[in-house]
Parts: C-alpha cells; structure tokens; sequence
C-alpha cells in the first residue's frame, strides 16, 4: 500500500492534494490511500461537503511504509519517524528543506502558488481524466493557495489550471466560490485562541533558531478587535511553553491587501530588521503581505544568519 500525505498541521492544499495523488495513483495502478498527519480545518472541511469527498483517515506513523509526500519536502513538516519510511515521491512547491533519500523518487516540485497545480499537470502528463468532485477540490485548493490570484506566489500556470478544473468540475463562477471559502475561513469567533494560533501554523530552523509562524486569512481584520490581546498573549505562552525564540501570527487581511503581524520573540530586534520596521505593542502591519512562503520567510532567515 502507498499512502499520499501532506504536510503536519494541513492546510486544504495538503489535505486534497493527498487526495488527488491518491486517485492518480490507483489509476496508474499502484493501491494508494489518501491519509493526513492532523485535523481538518474549517476551509478545508467546507470544500469536502461541498464536493462530497470523505476526509483522509489520521495517520501519524509511516515506519516501513511507502509514502508519496504532498505540499512538503522536509524534515520539520514530516511524520516524526520519516526516516524508518519509504519515501517514493514527491509533489510540492516550496523550497527544498534538506530531505535526504536512499533511493531515487519521483519528484515534481515547481515554483507554483499550489501543489494542486501541479497534480493537475501530472494528471496532464500521464493522460488520466480528474473526476469533477476531485477536480473541484482541487480548484478550491488552488484559490486557497493563492488568495483567489492575489498572493505574489500565484503564477499564470495557477491561473490556468484553476479555470481548467472548473470546467471539468462545471462551475462558472469560481470566484465566488473562492469569496465564500474565505469567509468560512473568517469564522474565527468562539474559535480557542490557542486553536486559532495552531490552525495554518508552521515550524522553521533559522540558523540554529526555533521559529513558529501562524497564519489567519480573514476578509476583515476587525473580527480580531476584541481579542487581538489575547492571541498576543496566547502566542507569548506558546513561545515559552515549547522553546521557540520568535513566534509570528500573521493576520492577513485579503480585502485591504495587507497583513498584521502579531510578534512574540526574544530578539524583536532581529524581526524589526527583517523588514525595517517598528514593532510597536507587540505587532506592525505589513503593507501587500498575504504570503508567508514569499514574504515573510525570505526576509526573517536572513535575520537570523
């Protein structure tokens, strides 16, 4: 058996990538099954009710099994004992993390805005047909990824691929599909802060330094005025409970085209740098950041070197 999974702490793009590869898989005739290393989200719950899809099973141990990695490529992200694994490929569209194999894989990593993208051109290339209710999936994945075309990280081949999947799926307006995924995206009230913090959350090594780094897209930063304090001290907490040197919530505002950036760190001067900024209360706002791949990371680990 060959399991598809996405990264820990998935994302939509995670979760139905895995479900994608999974299909092309079994078309291609290898027994493959879709499974994921964490809940699932709020979006990516909504886009598997809208298309009728069955959320992958947990699986948290891949030791001597075959395992085709989605939407990541290093360690950090991983399943803890990925090393004992079998890694038979890859499809992703981040930087490469420092992942070592035994043996030769395949391998499908472009500089895209979604590892949805990229499927779709596997598909493409071995000339398998996408179910609609898949391909819906994966067009919802696409929009999420690249905030409906806004992100700098979308490219024209995202653009392309996400009008190509509506076709197949049968969807005219996409756009608004995409609009109501991010205001299911946008219910954050009620929601524990904690919760909130660990939603779209991940982990880097910044020469030797422990980093973790949230992210909450939303079409109105106002929902978080009664209780930005609290996810500040939420983060704060968090930081001192699991040993990071800097946390970073990023609260991105889709509309305003923009972010705040809620800072927890013992070096704020390090942060301040990054961008030549002021943090001021323990946040600055980033004008044009919806991106934490293209944004904010290549701008903190240079920081930190």
């Amino acid at each position: 058996m060959l399991y598809t999974c996405g990264h820990k702490i998935p994302d939509s793009d995670s979760i139905i990538s895995a479900i994608a590869m999974a299909y092309l898989q079994n078309a291609l005739g290898t027994e493959a099954k879709a499974v994921r290393q964490g809940d699932v989200n709020p979006e990516t719950q909504f886009i598997l009710e809208k298309f009728n899809l069955d959320a992958p099973e947990l699986k948290t141990s891949f030791a001597g099994c075959d395992l085709f990695m989605t939407d990541y490529n290093n360690y950090t992200e991983a399943p803890d004992d990925l090393k004992e694994a079998n890694i038979v490929g890859i499809v992703d569209h981040h930087k490469l993390g420092g992942l070592v194999t035994s043996a030769p894989l395949d391998c499908w990593i472009r500089a895209v805005g979604c590892t949805n993208t990229i499927i779709k051109e596997m598909f493409d290339y071995y000339e398998i047909e996408i179910p609609k209710d898949i391909a819906g999936a994966m067009m919802c994945a696409i929009l999420s990824d690249t905030v409906i075309f806004k992100s700098p990280t979308c490219t024209k081949i995202d653009t392309k691929v996400t009008k190509a999947l509506a076709k197949i799926a049968g969807i005219e307006d996409f756009k608004a599909i995409g609009l109501e995924m991010f205001k299911v995206k946008s219910q954050v009230e009620g929601v524990p802060f904690r919760d909130l913090v660990k939603r779209d959350f991940k982990n880097f090594e910044m020469n030797g330094n422990k980093i973790g780094i949230g992210q909450l897209e939303v079409v109105d930063l106002a929902i978080f005025d009664n209780f930005k304090d609290d996810l500040i001290a939420d983060i704060k907490k968090l930081k001192s409970e699991e040993g990071y040197e800097t946390v970073l919530l990023i609260l991105t505002d889709i509309m305003a085209m923009g972010s705040q950036i809620l800072v927890a760190s013992s070096s704020v001067d390090v942060v301040e740098k990054a961008w030549n900024i002021k943090v001021e209360n323990d946040q600055f706002w980033l004008k044009g950041c919806l991106s934490r791949k293209k944004q904010v990371i290549p701008f903190l680990e240079p920081a930190y070197s």
